[in-house]
């Protein structure tokens, strides 16, 4: 039998890496059945298990955590906060980057132990690797085999999601057939094998077979956010030729997911009202005071005092429910991270005791993005920062509370991979490209109303290509504020938006470091336990 391994990376990484399941309802115990074992013959013997091998092996590693910190800390999403930091990764903050970074070659640190983002895709892709291979010893019955084609197509609609990662953080130029790409593992190689990096077309046309066999069999829109369906794979679709720069396939899957889906923006009205699950008036909403009442925080919040809201009683805003799981809203899949599950908890990586000022943040939001946020009646300025926050203004003290947590459970919440809004920023930047200047205003002036709690929203016009891209790429940094795009946005377009990184001069203790446009610190380093396994990858420039 042949065994998965790549290099002795992927070994290490079948013995660490904790291969559990988590993005299912059915996601009860610690330890799942779906667990990869040495055992083949016991592991494949049933679709049962092969769906457990699923939710287990490649589900519960999809975890965004690397991409979302090291995009944050990176970038221009966070701040170094005095209240609780211990100097955790000020090192990766100011631009020290190398093979051996841990976000990168993998490890523990203070905040998350990581396989490294390399590694994480790579194992996900040789779980699908080998659950596929196992799928072969199956014969399913007659009323198994609709389900048996839907395990396979949600597992390769995986594979695609990793190789569209592993490229758009390790390839020098997504819009270049010809630019080196990453090690291409089509199937469960031998123990000896150590791949060498292909070029991008080698990874695209993999992709693409795997996106449009999956799209062959899950054919529709489902209704459960947390299973790979037409809405993953349109959306990834979308997201992947985006970046590749087929504009015309980027437009039509984003606008299928816009038009079929049977998802709308979620709106931020009412901005006053009663909170359902607790039963509390949330209260007037001013236009004009700095903070809100206690009644609307707590309401709003979801807490039981103006302190302590968290979210984990809902709120009666519906944007707010979004970040608290209790209301699905426009997210198109998320990764169901449940209480006692698998998988991080995500609001640990900024904040160590909970997402108030009280909580030992690690990390504050940057205040340029804060500025960003805070337009007055914009839901997001309530949504993404702690109330908490308002008595410490004058100290910068902008608590992250975008994953405040669930129910039981601080700081843990679903990792939302694909939004709606997106599929619009992605539509939006189509237009720019088409030179539809007028489409791309009113996409984004879509957002910005829904994101409205009172008032108007206020769309420039786009006179060039150059201010669309810039108005774009504002919106995507405020509505997808630490979802794990802005490394990559900054990547794509900050040159075409006549744009830098952009940090305050308050965001650090020292002179203050932006990372220039183009900079090859824009594609990350192939890590140091690849190189030393495997004389036959390359690394990228600049390191």
């Amino acid at each position: 039998m042949k065994k998965i391994i790549n290099t002795v990376l992927i070994v290490v990484g079948f013995a660490t890496t904790t291969l559990t399941l988590n993005s299912c309802q059915d996601a009860l115990d610690i330890t799942q059945a779906g667990q990869l074992t040495e055992n083949d013959d016991v592991l494949f013997t049933s679709v049962e298990n092969l769906n457990n091998v699923l939710l287990g092996s490649v589900y519960g590693n999809m975890d965004p955590v690397e991409e979302i910190y090291f995009s944050g800390v990176f970038t221009d999403e966070l701040m170094i906060s005095d209240i609780g930091s211990g100097g955790q990764e000020w090192e990766l903050y100011r631009h020290f980057l190398n093979p051996s970074s841990s976000l990168v070659n993998g490890g523990g640190m203070s905040t998350l132990s990581t396989p490294g983002l390399w590694l994480k895709h790579y194992t996900i892709i040789n779980n699908v690797n080998r659950l596929l291979a196992g799928a072969t010893r199956i014969k399913p019955s007659s009323t198994e085999q609709k389900r048996y084609n839907e395990i396979l197509a949600q597992a390769r609609a995986a594979r695609a999601y990793s190789y569209v990662q592993l490229e758009a953080f390790f390839s020098t130029d997504m819009k270049n057939p010809n630019a080196l790409g990453v090690m291409l593992v089509k199937d469960v190689p031998s123990v000896d094998v150590k791949l060498p990096r292909v070029k991008n077309q080698d990874v695209y046309d993999f992709i693409n077979a795997d996106l449009d066999y999956a799209r062959s069999i899950l054919t529709t829109y489902g209704a459960d956010r947390y299973r790979i369906d037409k809405g993953f794979i349109n959306s990834l679709t979308a997201r992947f030729n985006l970046y590749r720069g087929n504009i015309a396939l980027a437009k039509q899957y984003a606008q299928d997911v816009v038009s079929n889906s049977t998802l709308t923006l979620t709106q931020a009205q009412p901005n006053t009202g009663v909170n359902s699950f607790t039963g509390a008036d949330s209260g007037p909403y001013s236009t004009t005071a700095a903070t809100q009442t206690s009644a609307w925080n707590i309401a709003f919040y979801g807490g039981t005092t103006a302190a302590t809201g968290n979210g984990l009683l809902g709120s009666f805003n519906a944007y707010r429910n979004i970040w608290a799981d209790k209301q699905r809203g426009e997210v198109i899949f998320a990764l169901n991270r449940l209480p006692l599950g698998a998988g991080s908890s995500v609001g640990t990586l900024f904040n160590t005791n909970g997402s108030i000022v009280t909580g030992s943040p690690m990390w504050l939001w940057g205040k340029n993005l804060v500025n960003l946020f805070f337009v007055n009646g914009d839901v997001r300025k309530y949504a993404y920062v702690d109330p908490t926050s308002y008595p410490y203004l004058a100290d910068n003290y902008y608590v992250i509370d975008k994953y405040p947590g669930k129910v039981s459970t601080n700081s843990r919440n679903d990792l939302k991979l694909f939004r709606l809004s997106e599929m619009k920023f992605i539509l939006a930047e189509c237009a720019v490209a088409e030179n539809n200047l007028s489409v791309a205003q009113s996409l984004i002036q879509e957002v910005r109303t829904a994101r409205r709690l009172h008032g108007t929203a206020v769309t420039p016009t786009y006179t060039n290509a150059q201010t669309a891209y810039a108005d774009i790429l504002k919106e995507r940094r405020i509505d997808l504020a630490l979802e794990g795009h802005r490394y990559l946005d900054l990547k794509r377009l900050a040159t075409l938006a006549g744009v830098t990184m952009d940090r305050s001069d308050d965001d650090d203790f020292i002179p203050v470091e932006n990372l220039p446009n183009d900079s090859y610190m824009y594609t990350l380093p192939i890590p140091l336990s690849e190189l030393s396994a495997n004389p036959n990858i390359q690394q990228n420039p600049g390191y």
